[in-house]
């Protein structure tokens, strides 16, 4: 964005039209209000009384100025001063809408939102620099994290689980920025999924054997894919009876069983102690006795201890990695490993991860903004060349788009014969595993039963 010469403020672009009078009204009415309110006792109403007085002063102060505007409007300036107090200034509307799915802000005057699927510039605005660094601020210090001058960089999230990133000057040139992945106030299972296309029912009963098979599942997929809501979806697929304990950078994960305890990183203070990482929560979470370790994301030199937590007695643990490919997850693993610092040969390495993971699962956001599980991986060991051996028990096969540009296309099966069968014994699902695979393989030879639009 551009500057004033001279100056840091970023000029402001037109994003929603209005009229000067209700700009400068809302200006004052807002420096009117601070210095009327008694900021101790308006913090001790509940949300709802604090409004209701919001909205008396400003009418009160529409009078007193014979101000030309409407009740609407004066609703909507409350609103926005309640907002201002104790929310999240501008963002507040915009985190209720539930069709909006991520919020980023460029500094003060840019705020684009994705809803269903498309971004689009959003007709709200900060009134300033400072306006969006103390909303900033504030989202920081609800989780006890901060964001300054001297630690621009934080990760946060929301009270209903949304994950924040926040960079703010000097390392923001043109003005803080914060990103907002929203979740869904209701958690989708996988029906819900499948239903919305991003797989089929056979695909839904497929996992639901491998998770009571206790397989460990890896979530992979590239940024806003859709990695965290399938797994809170997997994650609901886990026996009631069973404790999970889950470690996170920012707690996002929505479990819904009885037992489960959750850790969450923490970042160095102002001195550069005290900082807690990743891998010191699954360290310490294999101390705990659990039955399943769900990891949020892994990314560096933890991913050692996940391996070792798979293959150690810890089955059905989870997590999610950074992957446009289900092959190439497997080089992500490899690569991460090797970032922890342990001089291990390949093939070591490879056997390590053919022994924990059992299933990838893949999901891609689609160029018309929907989003698919593109493969279920199931390793089967390691082959002749030492390489990781995997096939594909289901994979996205796109066929082309509606003519309103809606991508469309069919899941087939790639074996009837999946490698958990022998788990699936034990828990008596043999059965209905070989009549789901089988199924799903007749169904290839019918292409246009199995074309699916979306």
């Amino acid at each position: 964005m551009a500057t004033e010469s001279g100056s840091s403020q970023t000029q402001n672009p037109e994003i929603a039209e209005e009229s000067p009078l209700l700009t400068v009204f809302r200006k004052e009415a807002h420096e009117t209000m601070l210095n009327r309110i008694n900021l101790a006792s308006a913090f001790k109403l509940s949300p709802q009384e604090l409004r209701a007085e919001i909205e008396k002063f400003v009418f009160d102060y529409a009078q007193e100025r014979r101000a030309q505007i409407t009740k609407r409007e004066q609703i909507g300036i409350a609103r926005e001063l309640v907002d201002d107090m104790i929310g999240l200034g501008p963002l507040e509307i915009l985190l209720e809408d539930d069709t909006i799915s991520d919020i980023v802000v460029n500094g003060p005057y840019q705020i684009y939102i994705e809803q269903r699927g498309l971004m689009q510039l959003a007709p709200v605005k900060f009134r300033d620099d400072s306006h969006l660094l103390q909303i900033a601020q504030r989202i920081a210090h609800r989780v006890g994290r901060r964001v300054d001058t001297s630690s621009p960089l934080c990760d946060a999230r929301l009270p209903d689980g949304s994950r924040v990133n926040i960079v703010a000057p000097p390392i923001a040139l043109d003005g803080a920025s914060i990103s907002i992945r929203k979740f869904s106030k209701k958690a989708l299972d996988l029906h819900a999924l499948a239903k919305h296309g991003a797989l089929t029912e056979d695909m839904v009963r497929v996992l639901q054997i491998a998770s009571t098979c206790g397989l460990n599942i890896v979530v992979s997929g590239g940024t806003g894919s859709g990695k965290t809501t399938l797994l809170n979806a997997l994650s609901q697929l886990i026996d009631p009876r069973e404790r999970i304990v889950t470690c996170e950078d920012a707690a996002e994960l929505k479990l819904q069983q009885p037992h489960v305890v959750r850790l969450e990183s923490r970042p160095p203070n102002i001195e550069g102690k005290g900082e807690i990482t990743i891998r010191d929560l699954v360290k310490n979470a294999l101390r705990m006795r659990p039955d399943r370790i769900v990891i949020g994301e892994v990314r560096g030199s933890e991913c050692i201890d996940m391996l070792q937590a798979m293959n150690t007695g810890h089955d059905g643990s989870m997590s999610t990695i950074h992957a446009n490919k289900a092959r190439e997850a497997f080089i992500r693993l490899e690569n991460m490993v090797a970032m922890s610092g342990f001089d291990l040969p390949s093939e070591i390495v490879r056997a390590q991860i053919a022994g924990a993971v059992n299933l990838v699962v893949q999901t891609e956001r689609l160029h018309d903004g929907s989003r698919k599980l593109t493969e279920i991986v199931e390793v089967k060991g390691i082959n002749e060349r030492g390489d990781i051996d995997f096939q594909h028990l289901f994979k996205f096969v796109p066929m082309g788009e509606t003519p309103d540009h809606k991508v469309f296309g069919r899941f087939d099966a790639g074996t009837d014969k999946p490698a958990f069968l022998e788990k699936a014994i034990t828990y008596g699902l043999d059965k209905e595993l070989l009549t789901l695979m089988k199924g799903a393989m007749e169904k290839n030879l019918d292409r246009s039963e199995n074309a699916t639009s979306y």
